[in-house]
């Protein structure tokens, strides 16, 4: 009797390994999300509007965490959790992308796969309802990167993904926001030309309204497989021109992954991303210096970037599920799910 236990016992405990391996593995399945960074305060925000932000990230966050949770992929994950922002208007991205000085609005996305460091991304496109999925099909369909303009529509028409027209995009609340930044400039055009009005400088970028807000939406991945994955989604900044491009469709600025390192999305002010090379600034500190995803994101967002004058904030996530969301503003709209079920999301500091 003992003998025939013993076989049993044998042939059974490869199967109970690698079924404790997987349970483990999935235990480490993680995701966390970003809406944006700014000067987001409690004084700014109304219950109704607090309590909204709060419930779309958490639906945002339940669409992602149910693909890791099914066995999908770190991609395929970002993609849905990224998706459902961007059909929110209450998001920079997609639906509630911000308008141009030209009054249209002009989207741009990225994604990368820490597995094999591929990654895609469109810019300045307006009829692609969802810029990360057009992302995703430039990296998996393509040989390229980056795509833009009227290329990148075409391309995206051609694989078969949803076009819609550019009015698709339009809220109301967004036009306003721009009527309240041209005429805020309208008047500082005006105090500009009064001999008083001091050596103010012009800049037809960025405004002060609805708080300095960087809308941009983000996600990163850990999938059962260990895999990482990021992408990022944007509108780019209200009273945006000549084509402006921020850093969400730049790989290594707005968005990095690599599987011996982290995944990271950013949201800010664009220019200073691209410059530091944020993203990958991360995941270089944590390569070259073995500094943790804390100490890194810390590093980069909190010493590294405001000594340049940038403001924003990132979304980090490394190989065993460790979580780094460090701003320098007032506010940043996030949130994560792990696999041992703990949760959160949080809009102030």
């Amino acid at each position: 009797m003992k003998y025939y236990s013993l076989i049993i016992l044998f042939f059974l405990l490869p199967a109970l390994t690698v079924s404790g391996q997987n349970t483990a593995q999935r235990h480490n399945i993680t995701i966390a999300i970003h809406g944006g960074a700014g000067n987001i305060t409690a004084e700014n925000m109304t219950p109704q509007k607090e309590k909204a932000y709060h419930a779309a990230l958490n639906k945002a966050l339940e669409a992602g965490y149910a693909v890791l949770k099914n066995g999908g992929s770190s991609m395929d994950a970002v993609k849905a959790a990224i998706q459902y922002m961007e059909e929110s208007p209450l998001f920079n991205a997609g639906k509630g992308a911000v308008f141009t000085n030209e009054r249209k609005n002009e989207l741009d996305a990225s994604v990368m796969d820490g597995k094999d460091l591929r990654a895609g991304a469109v810019a300045g496109v307006s009829r692609i309802k969802s810029p990360v999925e057009a992302a995703i099909a430039v990296m998996q369909q393509s040989p390229h990167v980056l795509m833009a303009g009227k290329g990148a529509e075409q391309f995206a028409e051609e694989k078969g993904l949803e076009m819609v027209d550019p009015s698709y995009f339009y809220t109301k609340e967004r036009m306003e926001e721009l009527d309240r930044v041209l005429q805020d400039k309208t008047t500082e055009s005006e105090i500009k030309k009064s001999p008083k009005s001091g050596t103010r400088t012009d800049n037809s970028l960025i405004f002060t309204n609805e708080g300095e807000k960087f809308g941009t939406v983000g996600c990163v991945a850990l999938d059962a497989d260990g895999n990482l994955a990021a992408g990022t989604s944007t509108g780019g900044m209200t009273n945006k021109r000549f084509g402006r491009i921020g850093d969400s469709p730049i790989i290594g600025a707005g968005t990095y992954a690599n599987n011996t390192t982290c995944a990271v999305s950013a949201t800010g002010h664009g220019e200073y991303f691209i410059r530091s090379v944020v993203a990958y600034d991360i995941s270089a500190l944590m390569e070259y210096k073995g500094l943790s995803i804390h100490e890194a994101a810390d590093e980069v967002v909190m010493r590294k970037l405001p000594q340049k004058g940038g403001a924003g904030g990132v979304i980090a996530l490394d190989a065993q599920g460790n979580i780094a969301m460090p701003f320098n503003t007032q506010g940043m709209y996030r949130g994560y799910i792990k696999g041992n079920g703990e949760r959160e999301t949080l809009i102030y500091k």
